[in-house]
């Protein structure tokens, strides 16, 4: 599975974030693009973006998502 995995730290301001985005198969025959975000080591959070039929068609919408 094709992944975007982003870590920030920053020790003065006790900062340890992740972002993740990828695209998974969906329950209706089609694929979901899903961004995660939170806490190094905390409970997740998670947002589905964007649901299509054609898998290459939702990894390219975070290209839209990256530059926003």
């Amino acid at each position: 599975m094709n992944r975007i995995y982003l870590v920030r730290h920053d020790a003065a301001k006790n900062m340890h974030r992740f972002y993740q985005m990828y695209v998974t198969p969906g329950i209706f025959d089609d694929w979901s693009l899903v961004r995660e975000w939170g806490r190094v080591g905390s409970v997740r959070q998670a947002k589905l973006v964007v649901s299509c039929k054609v898998k290459v068609l939702a990894w390219n919408s975070k290209e839209g998502i990256h530059k926003a």
